[in-house]
């Protein structure tokens, strides 16, 4: 990865991840920013495989979302190909050529419709994308396609990432066992606004396209979409799900199913086990932080206050600093336009009752919220007293290491 130092929150190790029948990967080093590590994936899937997606929304997206926006529509996926270093992002009719090019090559090579090769771009905004170096890697990047290859994969697609992030689950549908797997990269840049930095799921069920759809978006809604770094959504955000049917499971019908739930159980915990890796891999993070919203208006409402409170930089340095300033996040569910009751409302630190019922609770001991504030793992709950909505969102600290990764990033 580009950062040498790993993030004090990694995993001990990459997952073991299985084999899922009817995908393949090759990365290689094509010389795009970095030196010395790969930097680009292709991926093949077998024919009839179906994809799902969801992409930023931000209003100056790259051209690879447009495309991939488009291309959502045929529901078939047999290509996807990612870059690392540039983002290929406002760069004009040119980035688009570059999406064009790039996803032209990749059909000739695999005998398909552009409109099922997917791609990808991360890394620097605004700074022209050199397709040569990609399009002319994808002949002999073809011939090293081969199975189970994810955390070469994963590695390829990190910018600032200090870990490759990947995660699996399998589960039984009818009688026949399915692989749930995935990969990620995001560090930074990370508040997605319906997606993730970049992250790819893939399986071996057969799921049509529709169902697909609607198992991704619930995924999403329930994992990246929480989750914040530094509040900046970026121009990239991308989330594919493919299906390569290749388990030999009945196809999933929809909601009525009796598998669907299972399914769907799957697909969530991997792009929530994804979510919270790339969220432990915040720039610069020394702190995982949970942050449980309960008495809201509605869900809706829960998920905006947690997020408000996760975003704070006031309550983000402060959990750097280990500091048990609970004021400040009163402040921050204030400033959230939520509806909460001053009267009703109450925090809880790492369990420990610090504030209820408009003020801090009688014989208030900052000792053991102290003590929880020194460790990595932190929990915040707050119950805003109006209603029956909750939500979890998670978040990290905002170290100096933050500022020096960002302030870093193109020298």
């Amino acid at each position: 990865m580009a950062a040498t130092k790993v993030s004090p929150l990694a995993p001990e190790r990459f997952p073991e991840m299985p084999v899922v029948y009817g995908v393949r990967l090759a990365t290689r080093a094509c010389g795009l920013r970095y030196v010395g590590r790969d930097d680009v994936l292709f991926v093949e899937m077998d024919e009839g495989t179906t994809v799902a997606g969801v992409f930023t929304r931000s209003t100056t997206a790259a051209p690879p979302v447009d495309w991939c926006r488009n291309a959502l529509a045929g529901g078939q996926g047999r290509a996807l190909v990612v870059n690392a270093g540039n983002a290929n992002a406002f760069t004009g009719e040119e980035g688009l050529r570059t999406v064009e090019r790039s996803v032209r090559a990749a059909a000739e090579l695999l005998d398909c419709r552009p409109s099922r090769v997917f791609v990808a771009s991360t890394g620097v905004i605004g700074e022209r994308l050199d397709d040569t170096k990609i399009t002319g890697a994808l002949s002999a990047m073809k011939n090293d396609l081969a199975p189970g290859n994810w955390e070469a994969a994963a590695r390829a697609i990190g910018t600032t990432d200090t870990f490759p992030k990947g995660a699996t689950r399998s589960v039984t549908l009818g009688g026949v066992e399915v692989t749930v797997a995935g990969i990620a990269k995001g560090s930074g840049m990370i508040a997605p606004n319906m997606a993730t930095m970049l992250a790819f799921v893939f399986t071996d069920a057969a799921v049509p396209a529709p169902i697909l759809q609607a198992v991704l978006e619930d995924a999403n809604e329930h994992s990246f979409n929480r989750t914040t770094v530094d509040g900046d959504t970026s121009t990239s955000d991308t989330l594919l799900l493919f299906a390569t049917g290749r388990a030999g499971n009945i196809p999933l019908i929809g909601p009525d199913d009796p598998d669907f739930d299972v399914f769907r159980a799957a697909v969530r915990e991997v792009c929530l086990d994804l979510a919270h890796q790339v969220v432990r891999d915040g720039e610069g993070a020394s702190k995982f932080v949970t942050i449980t919203v309960t008495g809201a208006e509605d869900s809706g409402a829960a998920k905006r206050i947690g997020l408000a409170v996760a975003d704070s930089p006031l309550v983000k340095t402060a959990i750097a600093g280990e500091d048990a300033n609970w004021g400040r996040i009163v402040m921050a569910v204030g400033k959230s336009g939520e509806e909460a009751s001053r009267e009703d409302m109450a925090i809880r630190i790492g369990g420990h009752a610090v504030a209820e019922q408009g003020s801090a609770v009688p014989g208030y001991d900052e000792g053991p919220i102290a003590a929880h504030m020194r460790g990595a793992e932190i929990d915040i709950a707050i119950d805003v007293g109006v209603g029956d909505g909750e939500a979890t969102v998670w978040t990290c600290d905002l170290t100096h290491g933050y500022i020096d990764i960002n302030a870093d990033y193109r020298t």
